[in-house]
């Protein structure tokens, strides 16, 4: 199986200048292609090939897109190539439309040719950038898959693809059950729980003090707006304050992304790590509970995407199998102890209690204990 390698990267001034170029670049190409297969689709035109968009921009480069052979090929090449296949992707129903990328908000990031990614005494060449230094050797003389530059508001990172093996494990016969939820990340059905770490002083004063920052930013924007001559749109002046401010809560989101990102790897390694057979959980309706205004901030730090992502590779990784449960299946009003279903069980209902065999249990608990045992004979 292919695994992630991920290393910081330590460019120089004029390496890092060229790195932001490529970034734009495809960024600018991504768009591009977007812009011309929707104006293909609202014409009537069928889906364009991105070999016919890449030979399109190879002559516009000898005319108006010079500056495109300043930056590796294989940028523009790739940018082209993802753009389509999200395309393609929003076509069969898998995902949703794709949004053209802005300069603000989207994450700074381009791709590099792995036949020319060289690694050695710990550096790495990027096409059209150089030998730049890395914090860690990365395995050389292999071939690697998908290699992405990218940019977290603070430090440059390469990440490359690796073949490793699956590791051999002497598994129990354990088949463990996982409800996840807002009150606590994950309730397993050995009764270990896995607490909220939103919930955590930490990640409190870190989000207080991100809702201090953008208010000020706020503030400093309204000091400055300036209002058109006949007309109702204003006209906002960026400051230097207003910057370093912006910058200041840019890594804040850093910061906190990194310590869910990392609560999350603790707890799905600490679950893999007990070797259950197999490994049950929900597959949880997550766009259908962001719908809910009350709820959606707390599904959206909860990142309950990224727990079963993380948990899928690691249960391949160990050779344990994942179970995806029915999202319809009653995992919460069913009782684990006689196998009835309370239909009337409400969301504010914490404890289980069976009106048949008059068990008393907690809620999740209840949930986790009847997912492990979900399909057995």
């Amino acid at each position: 199986m292919i695994l992630t390698k991920k290393v910081r990267l330590y460019p120089t001034k004029e390496q890092e200048q060229k790195l932001w170029q490529s970034v734009g670049t495809a960024r600018f190409i991504y768009n591009y292609t977007l812009a011309k297969q929707e104006e293909n689709h609202r014409n009537g035109g069928k889906f364009i090939p991105d070999g016919i968009i890449r030979k399109e921009l190879t002559q516009l480069k000898k005319t108006e897109l010079t500056w495109l052979k300043e930056v590796s090929n294989n940028v523009t090449k790739q940018a082209v190539k993802d753009a389509c296949n999200s395309y393609k992707r929003f076509f069969k129903g898998l995902a949703n439309k794709p949004k053209f990328k802005s300069k603000k908000k989207s994450k700074p990031s381009f791709y590099n040719d792995p036949i020319k990614l060289k690694i050695k005494d710990k550096k790495a060449l990027i096409e059209k950038v150089g030998w730049i230094k890395i914090n860690e050797q990365i395995p050389s003389d292999i071939k690697y898959s998908n290699p992405r530059i990218t940019y977290d508001n603070k430090y440059w990172y390469i990440s490359v693809g690796i073949e490793v093996n699956k590791k051999q494990e002497n598994l129990t016969d354990i088949s463990l059950g996982i409800d996840l939820g807002l009150k606590d990340l994950a309730i397993c059905s050995d009764g270990k729980v896995f607490k909220n770490i939103n919930k955590t002083i930490k990640v409190r004063k870190l989000e207080k003090r991100l809702k201090q920052k953008q208010r000020q930013i706020s503030r400093k924007y309204e000091m400055n707006k300036i209002k058109k001559e006949g007309g109702v749109r204003c006209q906002f002046i960026k400051t230097k304050n207003i910057e370093k401010l912006e910058n200041t809560t840019k890594l804040i989101h850093r910061k906190l992304a990194n310590i869910r990102n990392n609560y999350l790897h603790q707890v799905t390694t600490s679950i893999v790590k007990t070797k259950p057979y197999r490994i049950v959980i929900e597959d949880l309706n997550v766009s259908g509970m962001m719908k809910n205004k009350h709820l959606s901030d707390s599904v959206r730090k909860q990142c309950f995407y990224k727990f079963r992502q993380y948990l899928t590779y690691k249960t391949e990784l160990y050779g344990i199998k994942l179970v995806v449960v029915d999202r319809f299946y009653p995992s919460s009003k069913t009782c684990s102890q006689c196998g009835s279903i309370k239909k009337d069980l409400k969301l504010k209902d914490r404890v289980y209690r069976c009106p048949h065999c008059g068990a008393v249990i907690d809620r999740d608990y209840n949930a986790a204990l009847n997912l492990s045992m979900y399909k057995l004979a």
